[in-house]
């Protein structure tokens, strides 16, 4: 049997059992049916092989594995006991695991029962958005398991204090993992939240996590969403992070990524009203063999919309960075201001990057940049440090910490913050 068998094999044993997404399931499932897993050929994915990721023998849960819930306490992230707690094991939500705190603000429920609930007509126009930027076999392939999704709501006007973090759970100790976790997110007018994704390996062994998060953020709201990576070499993601802008709203977000085997990261930003803002940053630490490659889209369709893009790698070892962005401007898009810039350093003689900043501009009166570099750490910043009874170790990885230090500076949770910082430390072996 090989992967796409096994895969056809876990669908069937799904079809019927959902009654409110079995139309958008048949839908995708088809899609991926026709075109199936990319290959290298494929434009969007010719630095990085997935096909090669799926596996034969890959377990793939279509049950709802009960998940330990003492187990989590171990993982907390340190300084965020009282925060909000979502929990997916295997790719499938766990609202038993799961702890919201202020309930008069937040809703948390599984898909399935959003998509036949009074939040019904917002999944039918919402769900599945991403999959227009993204036509290819591992969105679909999602899709046609959506059923063990999560659906979240922010209510008009709230303020959540604490983060919403959601943690992914993949539990490799009886073979490959295979999860597949959806999540549709809806923060109304004026609601403010700040979401924090963050992945587990459980059992150590190999894993591959395919995940599509979809957020539409309404009038005048302020969306904060941190992505952080640390799963280990073993462990494999393809992820869809989708948020459509409605008018005046302002997302900002980060994406850490700081180990792992195979990682693609797709981030949109669609500005569908005007007076839209984003911000997009992104740091890739990377080493051994890891290959990250970061993909994103931001789709100016109104007026008066402004985004920022800062990406930087790190990259040591054999490892390879990939960055891809693309700014469009519609025809409509007018008075548009949008900056790109991805920033590389390479360490070891055989680390790697591709970099493919672009613009598409249909619009003539705008402000668009966009830029990248790829070199190596400043000789002459070294030999300052050095020449000041720095040990090259030392300088090394204070230079390196300087040049992450702005993309950490746009986490504004000190908890969250200070945490990546210890990993990044740690990682750069910051001597005492």
């Amino acid at each position: 049997m090989d992967a796409t068998s096994n895969i056809k094999s876990a669908y069937a044993q799904l079809e019927g059992k959902s009654k409110n997404l079995s139309a958008f399931q048949e839908e995708n499932w088809k899609t991926f049916s026709g075109i199936g897993i990319p290959a290298l050929k494929h434009e969007e994915w010719k630095y990085i092989p997935i096909k090669n990721v799926f596996k034969a023998s890959m377990n793939i849960a279509v049950e709802h594995d009960a998940f330990d819930q003492s187990a989590l306490s171990n993982y907390i992230l340190p300084g965020t006991e009282d925060a909000n707690h979502i929990v997916f094991y295997n790719g499938r939500f766990q609202e038993h695991a799961s702890k919201i705190n202020e309930k008069d603000k937040l809703v948390v429920k599984s898909l399935e029962i959003a998509a036949g609930d009074e939040d019904a007509a917002f999944v039918e126009t919402n769900l599945g958005n991403s999959q227009g930027y993204h036509p290819d076999g591992v969105n679909a392939l999602n899709g046609a398991f959506a059923a063990g999704g999560a659906f979240i709501k922010i209510k008009k006007g709230a303020v959540i204090s604490q983060p919403l973090i959601i943690y992914h759970f993949a539990d490799s100790s009886n073979g490959f993992r295979f999860s597949q976790p959806r999540i549709l997110v809806s923060v109304e007018d004026n609601a403010q939240v700040t979401i924090v994704e963050t992945y587990v390996n459980h059992g150590g062994g190999e894993s591959l996590t395919n995940e599509v998060i979809e957020i539409c953020t309404g009038r005048d709201s302020i969306t904060r969403y941190i992505k952080l990576q640390n799963e280990g070499n073993l462990s494999n993601h393809t992820g869809t992070t989708h948020v459509r802008q409605l008018e005046r709203s302002n997302t900002h977000a980060v994406t850490i990524t700081l180990d792992g085997a195979v990682v693609r990261n797709n981030l949109n930003m669609v500005m569908e009203d005007e007076h839209a803002e984003s911000h997009m940053y992104g740091l890739y630490l990377l080493k051994g063999n890891t290959l990250a490659d970061n993909h994103t889209i931001v789709d100016n369709r109104m007026p008066h919309c402004e985004s920022n893009e800062l990406y930087k790698g790190i990259m040591d070892d054999q490892s390879t960075g990939v960055f891809n962005g693309k700014i469009f401007v519609r025809k409509d898009a007018q008075k548009t201001n949008a900056y790109q810039s991805n920033k590389n350093i390479l360490l070891g003689d055989q680390a790697s990057a591709n970099t493919k900043p672009q613009l598409e501009i249909f619009a003539d009166d705008v402000k668009c940049s966009h830029g990248c570099t790829i070199g190596k750490l400043d000789e002459d910043a070294l030999f300052y440090l050095r020449a000041r009874g720095i040990s090259e170790k030392n300088a090394k990885a204070l230079l390196l910490h300087a040049f992450a230090s702005d993309i950490l500076g746009q986490i504004e949770n000190e908890a969250i913050k200070n945490y990546i910082e210890t990993l990044i430390s740690d990682r750069l072996s910051l001597e005492a």
